[in-house]
């Protein structure tokens, strides 16, 4: 089905079954930052579903081969990660576990979807369970450290799924999803739940389902987005949706997580990438798009003042 067909059919948040693909309309208003990256027309917007598209190098899909193995070391994990038939549990409901789960494969897609099927669940009641899971597509992978049982200062994206509330004066409701950009310069603030350099976010009750979860992340031509598939009722719900957004090729997905004193069990069942089959003009396609650097046009924090802005591409 081509890709305007499926559009049509399931119009905006639709989630297609065994379609990848987050119905929606096309990038928003441009900033200045944006304006060199939106010269051409977009061929699609959307993936049309077929097989072509998913990127299975990227991809995390049971039965899980290459998965540790050195035969096909398409994925590497650590700490407290253990691979069943069924799912990779990045941590169990103990306290002080971390562990992490990485792609071994560079990714120089410039336009991308990933979907995470996850499960975050355990024993612990009402503000008794944590910390969460961090998602992520960076320049340094298997590195552990303090976010989410991966390192600070990081260079590149991370989406954290926070389940704990650190902050007792916060406003926001848990969980929350939340989006951040480093160029390496910012310190994730774990007693503010990462307020001050937080993109965006929004509340989404993922813990304890009955039910499957998904997450669904894309990028594409400076536009960043964060659906949620959370109620059982097949379909995507937005949660984030922000332009300026600039990454460059060549950097790891990945997904870790991490207990404290509160603790809970921390489920990746799938993670799949794909291509966004979008037409660059060709001075777009001579930029050497693995030298960007990572940040966002104007970024601002909801109580703080920029942090920084974009540096211009040589």
């Amino acid at each position: 089905m081509a890709a305007e067909g499926w559009f049509c059919r399931w119009g905006w948040g639709r989630r297609c079954p065994g379609r990848p693909g987050l119905p929606g309309p096309g990038p928003g208003p441009t900033t200045p930052l944006l304006l060199f990256l939106l010269l051409g027309p977009v061929v699609a917007d959307i993936t049309d579903g077929n097989s072509e598209h998913l990127k299975r190098e990227h991809s995390l899909i049971k039965p899980y081969q290459g998965v540790g193995s050195s035969s096909m070391p398409l994925w590497d994990f650590q700490g407290s990660t253990i691979l069943t038939s069924q799912y990779v549990r990045l941590t169990p409901d103990e306290r002080s576990k971390e562990g992490s789960i990485w792609n071994h494969q560079p990714c120089f897609l410039k336009d991308w979807e990933m979907h995470v099927h996850f499960k975050v669940h355990g024993a612990g009641k009402k503000n008794l369970h944590g910390d969460g899971i961090a998602l992520w597509y960076t320049r340094d992978r298997l590195v552990p450290g303090p976010v989410f049982g991966s390192k600070d200062n990081f260079h590149g994206l991370a989406i954290f799924l926070d389940t704990y509330p650190n902050d007792e004066t916060t406003e926001r409701v848990f969980p929350y999803i939340s989006v951040m950009v480093n160029n390496g310069s910012l310190s994730y603030d774990h007693s503010k739940d990462g307020r001050w350099t937080e993109l965006a976010g929004c509340t989404a009750d993922f813990r304890n389902r009955d039910h499957d979860t998904f997450l669904a992340v894309r990028y594409s031509r400076g536009r960043l987005t964060v659906m949620t598939d959370l109620e059982d009722k097949n379909e995507w719900k937005n949660c984030i949706d922000i332009t300026g957004v600039r990454l460059p090729t060549g950097y790891y997905f990945g997904a870790s997580a991490g207990t404290g004193d509160l603790s809970d069990n921390h489920d990746i069942i799938s993670m799949k990438l794909f291509q966004l089959m979008v037409e660059h003009t060709p001075d777009e396609e001579n930029i050497d798009w693995t030298k960007i650097e990572p940040s966002v046009n104007f970024l601002k924090s909801p109580k703080a003042p920029p942090l920084f802005s974009p540096r211009q591409c040589g």
